[in-house]
This record gives structure tokens, C-alpha cells and sequence, in this order.
């Protein structure tokens, strides 16, 4: 029994002394043989390229001195290739959390050999990655992890302003108004207003219909200071010929008359449309004139209100001011 645990031991000793003269006997042809197999796959097989290389690197570290050239021109090589693979990810069209994976791969591998380029390049690789798992969730509603992933490429690229506008859109379907504005705010400021007008355009738009819609909804339900306040907001991103039908319904409550009065004209100098569409500028213009007693003029804006939606209501109100 003692004899043959001692040929066991003497034949793993055996073994490992082989694997120790096998890499001890490395030398600059077995690097020059890694280094073209690895020049040789990088226009086919980039992932057999990298494995190539980081054995050049590997051998000429027991090989020595005499391989240091080659070993320092695979280092220069790595990073690029590391960078080429996580691109092939995105032009394959693989996952969200695979591009991330090899965007990072070639990150570290730009850290580990010193390219500040393959570095930045990376970094932009990275930055798809998280867009890509941004909207992926997104599209699903799965809205906590979408704003996880913009945050954390806003993290690399702060000015990133696609992540910041959709992060508003998120914000707009969990209705969180405070947060909705402060992303549309943000992406405003990163725009540039000479390039880049009509993104502008379609953001303030959003935040129009947003406060808008919201401050309908307060007017609704009678809470007239609250529905004025999100009217306002509405306003900062641009003039909007509804949001005036609003503000002079919600004066007009107020028996504010006056503002009623003006933002009724607003309105009005903003619709192009036919009378229908002018209809409800009129209606309004109406009961403010009215509210003040001016009942000439009340009668006129009414008479100018009968279509559509407003017909009824504006008969109603000319037989209740004895209208001719």
C-alpha cells in the first residue's frame, strides 16, 4: 500500500515537472507563432484574436526580455480588439445586458493596458448598452428599472440628452410632475436652440399637454388656485391657444373678469381656425363681459359662440341677457 502511494506521489511529480519544463521551454517562436495566430484571426474571428494576444502576453512573460517587443505590441493591439468585440455586439444585435457586459470587458482592458482611447471608445459602447436596457424596460413599463438604467448612463455621460428626455416621459406615465419638470428643464438646457430647435419644439410641446391636461383636471374639480398654478407651469414652455381657453375658464369662476377678458383675446389672436373653432374663445369671452355687465357686448361674444359644443349654452346665455 506504502509502494503504491509512493508511485502515485512520484508520478504527479512527475507530471508537474513535465507542465514546468513544458513552460519553462517557451520560447520567442511559440510568442511569434501566438502573435500571428492572433494577427490572423483579428480580420475573421475577433474573440480568438483577444485569447491569441492575451497568450502573447501570457508566453513572452516566462520567455523574458527577448519577447518584449512583441509582448508590448499586444498590448497596444488588446484594447482596440476588446472595443471591435463590444461594437459586434451592438451591430449583432445581441441583448441590452450583453453589450453592457463586453462594453465593461473592454473598459477594464482599457485600464489594465493603458489606452485612453480604447478607454473613451468603450465608454461610448457603454453608454449604448445602458440605452438600449433604458428603453428595453421602457417599452415594457418596467419604469423603475428604465430610470436605473438611464441613471446609470447619465453617470458616464452627463449631457446624454435622449436618457434625460425619456427619463420625463417615465416621469410623465408615473405622473410625478415635480420630477416630469425637472427632466424636461434639464434636457431644454442641453439642447443647442440654433441646432436642435425642433427637439425643443417637441419637448415644451410634451410639457404643455402635460400641465395643461393637469390643470384642466384641478379646474374640474373646482381646486381653481391649484389648476392656475399648473396653467402657469404650461405657460413657461411656450404660448398654446387652449391653454387660454382654460385660464379665462378658471378666472372667469374666480370672477375675475378681467383676466377672463384677456385670456379670451389671447386666445382668440392665437386660433386660425374657422368660427367652430373660435366658438369657445367666444363663450368664455361672454360670461367675463357679462360678469362686468356688459351686456352689448356679452350679447356679441355670444352670438359668436353658437356652434358646435357651445350652441346650446350660448343660446341659454343671450335669453338669459335678453340678447336682440
Amino acid at each position: 500500500m506504502k509502494m503504491k502511494r509512493t508511485i502515485k506521489i512520484s508520478g504527479l511529480m512527475a507530471l508537474i515537472a513535465f507542465f514546468t519544463i513544458s513552460l519553462t521551454a517557451q520560447t520567442r517562436n511559440d510568442v511569434i507563432k501566438a502573435y500571428n495566430e492572433g494577427a490572423k484571426a483579428a480580420q475573421t474571428d475577433v474573440l480568438a484574436a483577444i485569447a491569441a494576444f492575451e497568450n502573447v502576453i501570457t508566453i513572452s512573460g516566462q520567455v523574458g526580455e527577448t519577447a518584449d517587443d512583441l509582448k508590448q505590441k499586444a498590448t497596444q493591439i488588446l484594447p482596440g480588439l476588446y472595443v471591435k468585440a463590444a461594437s459586434a455586439a451592438i451591430t449583432e444585435k445581441k441583448s441590452a445586458p450583453e453589450v453592457i457586459k463586453a462594453a465593461k470587458t473592454a473598459a477594464a482592458a482599457a485600464e489594465k493596458y493603458g489606452s485612453s482611447t480604447s478607454k473613451e471608445n468603450s465608454g461610448r459602447l457603454l453608454v449604448q448598452g445602458y440605452y438600449m436596457m433604458g428603453i428595453d424596460y421602457f417599452n415594457s413599463k418596467d419604469y423603475e428599472n428604465s430610470l436605473k438604467a438611464f441613471d446609470s448612463l447619465l453617470v458616464i455621460n452627463p449631457d446624454y440628452s435622449a436618457a434625460i428626455y425619456n427619463k420625463a416621459l417615465i416621469y410623465r406615465s408615473q405622473d410625478n410632475a415635480e420630477a416630469f419638470e425637472a427632466a424636461i428643464d434639464s434636457f431644454l438646457g442641453k439642447l443647442d436652440p440654433a441646432k436642435e430647435a425642433d427637439k425643443a419644439a417637441q419637448a415644451s410641446s410634451t410639457a404643455i399637454e402635460y400641465f395643461r391636461a393637469a390643470g384642466s383636471q384641478a379646474n374640474q374639480a373646482n381646486n381653481l388656485d391649484e389648476a392656475l398654478a399648473l396653467l402657469d407651469k404650461a405657460a413657461k414652455y411656450g404660448d398654446d391657444k387652449d391653454l387660454f381657453y382654460y385660464y379665462a375658464d378658471v378666472y372667469n369662476k374666480q370672477k375675475n373678469y378681467d383676466k377672463g377678458i384677456e385670456a379670451a383675446r389671447k386666445g382668440l389672436d392665437l386660433e386660425t381656425g374657422d368660427a367652430e373653432a373660435k366658438a369657445k374663445f367666444y363663450f368664455q369671452l361672454g360670461l367675463a363681459q357679462a360678469g362686468k355687465g356688459q351686456t352689448s357686448e356679452a350679447c356679441a361674444s355670444f352670438k359668436n359662440s353658437l356652434y358646435g359644443p357651445f350652441a346650446e349654452p350660448s343660446k341659454a346665455q343671450r335669453t338669459n341677457l335678453k340678447c336682440q
